[in-house]
C-alpha cells in the first residue's frame, strides 16, 4: 500500500487481471462483495443496501474470533464503471472513521483500481496505517484479486501485493540476487542459503532452509521468465538434499509444484509495487482444498518476508 507517513490520506493502487464490468459487480452485487470483502477469515452480512449517490449500505463484518462489526456506508458520489465516493466505518451514532475514492481505469482489459482514505488528521492516519497492517487488512485487496481469477479462470489462487520505498531496480536485484534474496526471503526465525544458484532463464537454484528448530527443508527453484526489472516467474518444489522432488514435509495434501509470477511496478522513482501470485501445479483435489484452507498462513509468512524486505531495501 503506497503511503505517506505525514499524510492524512493513505493511498493505494492495483491492476486485476479483469475486465473493468467484472472489477465493478464484484464491488457492487452483494453476493459479489461477500465473496472477499474484509481481511482473511472475516465473513460479511448486508442487512441493507441502496447502492447511489445519496444512498447507503448497512452490514455486519464477522470476525474469525466471532466478533461482530456492524457498518453503514453513505455513499456520496456514484458513478457507474468510474467512480465511488463513500464514508467508511460509520454506524448510528458513530461518526465514519474516514472518507474513501475509489477510481475504476480500463487498462488494455485489465483494471486499474485507485484508492484514496482520507482521515481528519496524519496522526489519525498514522494509527490507522498500523491497525490495518495488523489487521491483515490489506489482504481484502488480495482476496479480490483471488476472487475475480476464480471467475475467469475457475483456478483457485494466491496474491499479495505490497509498495516499497525502494527503485524497481532495487527490488529487482534483491529478488534475483540469491545472497539478497536469502536474507529476506526466509520465515521469519528462519535461515537459507543457496547450495545452487543459476539465476537465469532455464536455470534452476538449490537451497537448504533451516527453521527456528533446527530442522532443515530443501527446496528448487525454476527460473521460467525474467524480464528486468518487471517480471520474475519460476516454479518452486520441495526437494530432499540429493535435489530430489518430494511432497511437501509439512501437510498431508499440498502442491507438488507452485508456480510463482513476481511484477514489479513503479509508483515513484523511489517506490516500487510488488503483486506475487501463487499458483499450484500438479496438484489433486485435496492438495487444492488445503492450498485455499492455509491462505491466511500464507499471508502471514509473505508479510513476515516483506517486513524484511522493507528493512533491507
Amino acid at each position: 500500500m503506497a503511503t505517506r507517513n505525514k499524510s492524512n490520506v493513505i493511498s493505494l493502487s492495483r491492476i486485476y487481471d479483469a475486465p473493468l464490468h467484472a472489477v465493478w459487480e464484484a464491488w457492487t452485487v452483494p453476493d459479489e462483495v461477500a465473496q472477499w470483502w474484509g481481511p482473511r477469515g472475516f465473513t460479511l452480512t448486508t442487512h441493507s443496501r441502496d447502492f447511489r449517490t445519496g444512498g447507503h449500505w448497512h452490514y455486519t463484518m464477522h470476525g474469525p474470533d466471532g466478533t461482530d462489526y456492524e457498518n453503514t456506508t453513505q455513499y456520496l458520489e456514484v458513478v457507474p464503471l468510474q467512480r465511488m465516493v463513500y464514508d467508511h466505518g460509520g454506524h448510528k451514532d458513530r461518526p465514519p472513521l474516514f472518507r474513501v475514492t475509489a477510481l475504476f481505469t480500463e487498462r488494455n482489459g485489465r483494471t486499474q483500481l485507485d484508492m484514496s482514505m482520507t482521515f481528519a488528521t496524519p496522526e489519525v492516519a498514522s494509527e490507522m496505517r498500523g491497525f490495518i497492517k495488523k489487521a491483515g487488512g490489506e489482504a481484502t485487496w488480495d482476496r479480490l484479486a483471488e476472487y475475480l481469477e476464480k471467475q475467469r479462470t475457475g483456478k483457485e489462487q494466491f496474491f499479495i501485493a505490497r509498495s516499497f520505498d525502494a527503485t524497481i531496480e532495487r527490488v529487482y536485484e534483491m529478488w534475483t540476487n540469491p545472497d539478497q534474496l536469502a536474507q529476506w526471503l526466509p520465515p521469519t526465525g528462519a535461515t537459507m542459503r543457496f547450495l545452487r544458484s543459476e539465476s537465469h532463464i532455464g536455470g534452476t537454484s538449490f537451497y537448504a532452509m533451516t527453521a527456528a528448530t533446527g530442522a532443515v527443508m530443501y527446496g528448487r527453484l525454476s527460473y521460467l521468465v525474467l524480464e528486468r526489472p518487471r517480471l520474475i516467474v519460476y516454479t518452486q518444489q520441495f526437494c530432499d538434499d540429493k535435489e530430489e522432488v518430494i511432497k511437501a514435509p509439512f501437510f498431508a495434501h499440498w502442491p507438488r509444484t507452485m508456480l510463482t509470477t513476481v511484477e514489479l511496478v513503479s509508483e515513484a522513482p523511489d517506490r516500487t509495487r510488488v503483486r506475487v501470485r501463487w499458483e499450484p501445479q500438479e496438484a489433486s483435489a485435496a492438495d487444492i482444498a488445503e492450498f485455499v484452507k492455509q491462505r491466511g498462513g500464507m499471508t502471514l509468512g509473505w508479510t513476515g518476508s516483506f517486513d524484511k524486505l522493507e528493512a533491507a531495501a
